[in-house]
């Protein structure tokens, strides 16, 4: 018997196509230091080394900050956006956060910052996927991607590791 309903879709239709799955992008860095200092320079000291020049909504002039379960920017005339929603949150060790810098909600990808002890000081690990939840899958992860090694580069400088 055939389908009753002619507008249904096929079976499977639905179903994202495997062969368009795009990967995490993963940035490390290694800082001098115990894990709760990076941790706390990361999530308490944003304000201090996020480039907003390049990487922010409202541009220079405005400032990040962790509050509460968001992550929060806030422009020079009092404006705010929110960047993502903390959903999992293990100081000194890591946290994860639903991210949509920009957009809404809607739009999220997943972010997993996560801190380690290693020989000479902090790994700071960023895993960020879920391409899939933002509105343009592969423009968005090509941007993260070119992204996040200067972001921690950054961060790598304002915790004092060494250039290179």
């Amino acid at each position: 018997m055939e389908n009753l309903f002619s507008h249904a879709a096929a079976p499977g239709a639905n179903e994202p196509d495997p062969s368009v799955a795009l990967d995490p992008v993963v940035c490390t860095v290694v800082l001098p230091g115990a894990v709760a200092r990076a941790f706390m320079g990361f999530t308490e000291h944003t304000h201090l080394w996020w480039p907003m020049e390049t990487n922010s909504v409202f541009g220079p002039g405005s400032y990040v900050e962790f509050e509460e379960n968001l992550v929060l920017e806030t422009a020079d005339d009092g404006r705010t956006t929110a960047w993502g929603t903390i959903d999992d949150w293990q100081p000194p060790l890591s946290f994860h956060a639903s991210w949509y810098p920009g957009t809404t909600a809607l739009w999220s990808t997943e972010l997993r910052v996560a801190f380690r002890a290693v020989e000479g000081g902090t790994e700071v690990r960023v895993v960020h996927d879920g391409w899939e939840g933002a509105e343009d899958p592969a423009a968005t992860r090509a941007a993260y991607d070119q992204a996040w090694p200067d972001v921690l580069a950054r961060f790598a400088r304002f915790m004092g590791a060494e250039a290179g």
